[in-house]
C-alpha cells in the first residue's frame, strides 16, 4: 500500500488527511505531469506510472510521432525506479474522441474534443483497462479538488492562465472523486522551477498544443485528410453578396476571423449552412452579429450534483464558453420542459453550437459541470441580465 493524500491540491494550511491507498500516474511526457510525479513523491507516494498509446500508425496520423514522449517517459521511469506501463487505446481514442469530432464537424458544430477525451479516454477507457485496479488516478492537468461536508467539488486552478477545469467539466462524479491533481496549486512559473531544480529532462520542453493526443498534426490538414475538399461560397450575411470561396464548411467555426482569405475586413464567420456547404460572414470589429448574450443549453453533466437550490428554477453563475482565463458573469435557467439556458450580463463574441458552456460558482472557483451549447441567441431588451439582480 501507497500513501495518498486525500486533499490533494486543497488550500494551503489545511490540514492534510493521509490514507493509505494505491496511485496510478498518467505521464504524458511533457512538464507538467513529469512535475506531478516528483510531487506525489515528495508527498511519499511511490505512483505507478502509465503511457497512453494512441498507435498513430494505425489510421493514418502521419505526422504525429509519440516517439519522443516515450522515450522521455521511460526516462522518468528509469530516474526515480518507478515501474511503467505503455497502454494502446487508440481504438477507444478513435470511437469516443476522433469520431465525436469529424461527426460533429460534419454536421456544422463546434466540438471540444479534450473534453471528450478527459472523459472518455484518460478517465473512462484508462479505468476500464488497468485504473479500477488503482485508489486514485493522478494527471497532470490545472485543477483541484474541494471537499465540502463530504462531497468532492472540481475547483479552479492557482494559476489562473493554465487552469483547465474547463477541460474537465464533462467527467463524471466516480472520476472525480478517485482523480488527483498534484500541480493544481502551483503557478506555472513554480512549476517549471521544480522541474530544473529536480533536473528533469521535460524542464523545456514546450507545452503541448493541438488536439489532446493528436499533438503536433494540424488541425486543418487532420480534417482535409478525412473529410476533403468541398468548395462552397462566402457569402455577406446582410447584403448576400458572394465574396469569394471555401474548401469546406468544416474548416470554419463561429467566430472565426483568421483564414477567410477576403480582402477588405475585418470578416468574421457569423453562420453556417451545412445543406448548401455556404459560409456567411459579417464585416467590423464590433458587428452585433457576432455577439450572444443568451445562450440555450442542450445536455448538462453536473459534477457534484445539480446546483440550483430546490424549488428554484434559476441561480447566478459564472461561465466561460471557450478556454480563456476570464469570467462571464450570468444567469443559469431551469426552464419548465427541464431545458436550461445562460443569460449573460455581457455579450459573448462567437458563441458556436457544438461548444460547451462551463458553469462555476460566483466565486469563480467551484466548477459545477458543462452543458453543450444548442445556440448562442440575442436576448430581448425586456430580458437583459442588468434587469436581474444577481
Amino acid at each position: 500500500a501507497l500513501r495518498s493524500d486525500h486533499l490533494q491540491g486543497g488550500s494551503p494550511g489545511q490540514p492534510t488527511l493521509v490514507i493509505m491507498s494505491s496511485t496510478a500516474l498518467l505521464l504524458s511526457g511533457g512538464v507538467d505531469s513529469s512535475v506531478a510525479m516528483v510531487r506525489l513523491l515528495e508527498q511519499g507516494i511511490r505512483p505507478d506510472l502509465f503511457y497512453i498509446r494512441i498507435g498513430a500508425k494505425e489510421e493514418g496520423y502521419a505526422g504525429c510521432p509519440a516517439e519522443d514522449d516515450e522515450v522521455i517517459v521511460r526516462i522518468l521511469a528509469r530516474k526515480y525506479d518507478l515501474p511503467l506501463e505503455m497502454i494502446d487505446l487508440h481504438r477507444e481514442y478513435w470511437d469516443h474522441v476522433v469520431g465525436y469530432l469529424l461527426e460533429s464537424v460534419q454536421r456544422g458544430l463546434t466540438p471540444n474534443p479534450d473534453m471528450m477525451c478527459n472523459r472518455w479516454i484518460k478517465f473512462g477507457a484508462f479505468d476500464s483497462y488497468t485504473g479500477s485496479t488503482y485508489d486514485h488516478i493522478a494527471t497532470g492537468h490545472y485543477a483541484r479538488k474541494k471537499t465540502i461536508d463530504g462531497r468532492d467539488y472540481l475547483a479552479t486552478a492557482v494559476d489562473p492562465v493554465k487552469d483547465q477545469t474547463d477541460f474537465l467539466a464533462q467527467i463524471t462524479y466516480p472520476q472525480l472523486h478517485k482523480a488527483l491533481f498534484p500541480i493544481g496549486d502551483l503557478p506555472k512559473e513554480r512549476l517549471r522551477a521544480i522541474a530544473e531544480e529536480h533536473h528533469l529532462v521535460t524542464a523545456h520542453r514546450d507545452d503541448s498544443q493541438g488536439i489532446c493526443f493528436l499533438g503536433r498534426i494540424d488541425y486543418d490538414d487532420f480534417l482535409r485528410e478525412h473529410l476533403g475538399e468541398r468548395v462552397g461560397p462566402i457569402v455577406e450575411l446582410e447584403t448576400g453578396r458572394v465574396l469569394g470561396e471555401h474548401k469546406g464548411f468544416w474548416y470554419h467555426t463561429i467566430g472565426q476571423r483568421k483564414g477567410l482569405g477576403l480582402s477588405g475586413g475585418p470578416w468574421y464567420v457569423i453562420r453556417k449552412d451545412v445543406a448548401t456547404n455556404t459560409i456567411f460572414v459579417s464585416r467590423g470589429f464590433d458587428t452585433a452579429m457576432q455577439y450572444s448574450d443568451l445562450i440555450r443549453l442542450g445536455a448538462m453533466n453536473y459534477i457534484s450534483g445539480d446546483p440550483m437550490p430546490d424549488g428554484a428554477s434559476e441561480m447566478p453563475v459564472t461561465l466561460k464558453v471557450r478556454h480563456t482565463p476570464d469570467f462571464t458573469r450570468g444567469l443559469l435557467r431551469r426552464h419548465a420542459d427541464g431545458s436550461h439556458s445562460v443569460l449573460a450580463e455581457e455579450p459573448i463574441q462567437g458563441v458556436a453550437a457544438g461548444q460547451f458552456c462551463t458553469l462555476y460558482d460566483t466565486e469563480e472557483h467551484l466548477c459545477y459541470g458543462s452543458g453543450v451549447i444548442a445556440e448562442g441567441l440575442q436576448s430581448d431588451a425586456a430580458d437583459k441580465i442588468s434587469e436581474v439582480k444577481l
